[in-house]
Formats: structure tokens, sequence, C-alpha cells
């Protein structure tokens, strides 16, 4: 016998703002970001949390939206790359040259937002670390360790 399972609406704080969304439980958070929300800044790159492109910031830390579950995101605050206007980094990015095709850019920008946050004297070990957790096959990560760098040390 198969049991079908409701879908539920739930409500998310998504870029400061209230949103309900209809979500079956085993929805991910990128799916209901790009599918009910709209916002398709995070990119469904590998879906197994292995590239990083579907970042997005849960409580101020770095999470793969691919990975977490949307019923999971109720009562926390959630960013999206379309949630950070104008942020430092975004800047940092442009005058570094930390972008090349842009498909990872946004997972890049989230994780380096996170890591300027959580870490405002992250030395060169610690931006290593963070950088690691997402994949670009266009670069050579230097422009982007530039960049959050840039923001980290203030000289943007």
């Amino acid at each position: 016998m198969i049991k079908i399972i409701d879908t539920s609406i739930i409500e998310l704080d998504v870029n400061g703002e209230k949103r309900k969304v209809t979500a079956n439980p085993s929805d991910t958070l990128l799916y209901t970001l790009r599918n009910e929300l709209n916002l398709t800044g995070a990119k469904p790159g590998c879906e197994n949390g292995d590239c990083g492109a579907c970042t997005v910031i849960v409580d101020g830390w770095p999470i793969k939206s691919c990975l977490a579950l949307t019923v999971e995101m109720i009562g926390h605050k959630i960013t999206t790359i379309e949630g950070l206007k104008n942020a430092p980094i975004q800047k940092a990015f442009v005058e570094k040259w930390g972008f090349q095709c842009g498909f990872c850019t946004s997972g890049f920008l989230m994780v380096c937002h996170s890591l300027a946050a959580q870490h405002i004297d992250a030395d060169d070990y610690i931006t290593e670390q963070w950088l690691q957790s997402n994949l670009c096959r266009c670069t050579s990560y230097q422009e982007i360790k530039e960049a959050v760098d840039s923001i980290i040390t203030g000289k943007i």
C-alpha cells in the first residue's frame, strides 16, 4: 500500500520577508526557492552537496540548499543572493575579477559574505578552508580569495 503524503503550507523567512510556500516533506530548499519563490540565484549544479552553486545563508551560516529540506527551515532566517543587495562582497568580486562564467558566483558570494561576517580576522588558512566548500571550473580561486581578503582587511 502506498501512502500519499499531503503538501503543507509553511512560512519561511526569506531575505527578511515572511513567505508562505507549499511544500512536500521531501522538497529541498533549493527546489522551493527556485520553483515556489522564483528565486533562481541558487543554482542546481550537482544537487548532491559537492559543488556549492546552491549555497544560501541560514542564520548567518552558509548551507547547501540542495541538501536541506524546506521543512527544516521553519523558524530560520534564509538569505539568498537576491537578498544581499549591494553587499561589499559583490563590489569586491567585481573589482578583483572574482567571477568568470558566473554559474558558481552566487554560491561563492554567499560563502564569502558569511566568512567575512563570521571571521572578521580570518587568516589565509581559514579563508582557504571556507573556499573549499565551493567549486569553480573557470578560475584559479586566487581572484575570489583576493575579493574576500579585501573585505576582511577593509581595503574595499
